[in-house]
């Protein structure tokens, strides 16, 4: 070869190395992929009018010039903004599934996670249910980036299910959790496993892989400074399903969404010039390591759960809850904006939640919220339980009684204390609505025939609902719906490669182009 022939391929070589290199530093080195389940504008926009409001109140401020009216100042105010809603890039998305209009979160968490359409109830799996398809996070994984998977709902339920599992039915938990514990992804928090005895033994199977499991807020928070390779940490107190208490139930002893992002951060970040070896690493003790940086799904999942039972202000507080995950993200971003991306979305909308009722018109009066202290879940497992043993001897009563709730001071005191919600303060038939509602609760009969009763309660305790539904619609927020609905959702984005992400597209866009950012194979990939 002779002088100019080894000059061209040395010249070509290195333009080759320079284009890999520039490739390489303009992938994000961290990406956090924040799903809020059920979560849609309009549970953004109620807890951005709920925080206007409790700023207004606090401060003694008028709510405006005439009673209901907010001033816009204070929705506009940065502090009752919420952190993903301030974020610089936003699109929208679809997010129906291969046969339905209202996808459901096992198919949706597939397209988020996959980038493919599929049935509702299937994970991972095309919709033959012949296919399965690697997720987001095992690409990563395999590319050498630390994974950390965290869910407010159980962590072998649908949505993080569909980052490391393959079933054709997202009920088969226990296989769920089988799987779970062969990824050797480095974090897995929040909520617990909900079948993890049979008919495979999966705590049994994550020590065997390595892993170990932290279940008190000193243990977890203990990891912040002494990080581990392989670590499951459960909130100590589950409320339902094996999932974390709604976030206005949660007790000091339990940790937050954001909490848990603080610790999964601590465990995963492994930049040379800030991070130390970890203790148990094969690196070895004291070492500084340069890592590949991490891939971090959080999901707020019981956003949805409060919105199927259509209570606002246990939506409003894990709106509140989940939101605060996304700022722990973007004080990660500030330290490090050009390495960073940061994504956030909801799988579909729950409940048809509305800012806006036909009895409040063009007023709303958020004020009313502020006294509700728990959750529908709380109050029906503690002070409703409790009061149903005390009351249930009057039931031979309820027909012929059309005041069986009027007459009980005891239930009236429980919906004033626990709801903000005074009996005095109702019309006639928001007062007929709870009478029926107390008694089908109470006796298990009421003046209602078999399908009012089915749309009026919806298989929700009809007493609680029917309390929360009048809270709800004095404030002015509406409910049409039980389950999901089909109206596209918003996503937000900052930080290296953000600007994907705006525009209007399908929910199975979004994991092609998480794909193409981190520069990983593209989706959807076959196992």
């Amino acid at each position: 070869m002779n002088i100019g022939k080894r000059a061209g391929a040395t010249l070509l070589a290195m333009l080759i190395l320079f284009a890999a290199t520039l490739a390489c530093a303009a992938q994000p080195k961290y990406v956090f992929f924040f799903l809020g389940d059920g979560m849609s504008a309009s549970q953004i926009q109620a807890t951005e009018a709920y925080l206007a409001t409790k700023y207004a109140v606090d401060r003694g401020q008028p709510l405006g010039p005439n009673s209901g009216e907010l001033d816009a100042d204070y929705l506009l105010a940065d502090e009752n903004r919420l952190n993903m809603s301030k974020m610089p890039v936003a699109g929208m998305q679809t997010t129906y599934d291969s046969f339905a209009l209202m996808t459901d979160s096992a198919s949706s968490a597939t397209a988020f996670a996959c980038g493919i359409k599929t049935r509702s109830g299937v994970i991972g799996m095309d919709d033959t249910k012949t296919h399965s398809y690697k997720s987001i996070a095992q690409l990563a994984h395999e590319s050498g980036m630390k994974v950390g998977i965290i869910s407010s709902v159980s962590l072998d339920h649908a949505t993080p299910a569909a980052y490391y599992a393959s079933v054709p039915s997202r009920g088969d938990m226990n296989n769920i959790g089988t799987q779970l514990a062969a990824t050797g992804y480095e974090f897995f928090g929040g909520g617990g496993l909900v079948k993890p005895d049979a008919p495979n033994d999966v705590w049994g199977l994550l020590t065997n892989n390595g892993y170990e499991v932290r279940n008190t807020r000193e243990s977890i928070l203990a990891l912040k400074d002494a990080p581990r390779d392989r670590v499951v940490c459960i909130n100590p107190w589950l409320q339902d399903a094996s999932a974390m208490p709604y976030a206005i139930d949660r007790p000091e002893t339990n940790l937050s969404l954001a909490e848990m992002t603080e610790v999964a951060i601590a465990n995963l970040y492994g930049g040379a010039s800030d991070h130390p070896a970890r203790p148990n690493s094969r690196k070895g003790r004291g070492k500084k390591v340069e890592g590949k940086g991490f891939f971090i799904m959080v999901e707020g999942g019981k956003i949805d759960w409060a919105c199927h039972a259509n209570d606002a202000m246990a939506t409003i507080g894990d709106m509140l809850d989940f939101d605060d995950a996304v700022g722990v993200a973007l004080d990660f971003y500030r330290k490090h904006p050009a390495q960073t991306l940061i994504v956030v979305t909801g799988d579909h909308e729950t409940g048809g939640m509305t800012v806006g009722h036909a009895t409040t018109a063009y007023k709303a009066y958020y004020d009313r919220l502020l006294n509700q202290t728990s959750s529908f879940q709380y109050f029906k497992d503690e002070p409703w339980t409790d009061h149903k043993g005390t009351y249930s001897a009057c039931c031979p009563d309820c027909a012929s009684n059309p005041d069986t709730l009027s007459s009980n001071s005891a239930m009236l005191d429980l919906m004033k204390d626990f709801f903000g919600l005074d009996w005095a303060d109702l019309n006639a038939y928001q007062k007929e609505k709870l009478e029926d509602a107390y008694d089908q609760s109470l006796c298990g009969t009421n003046d209602n025939s078999a399908d009012e009763n089915r749309y009026l309660y919806g298989g929700y305790e009809p007493i609680i609902v029917t309390i929360t539904h009048i809270l709800n619609e004095r404030a002015s927020i509406g409910w049409t719906s039980y389950s999901h609905t089909g109206v596209p959702v918003p996503i937000f984005a900052q930080g290296r490669e953000a600007e994907r992400f705006a525009g209007f597209y399908d929910n199975t866009d979004i994991a092609k182009q998480l794909a193409e950012a981190m520069n990983l194979p593209s989706l959807p990939t076959e196992k």
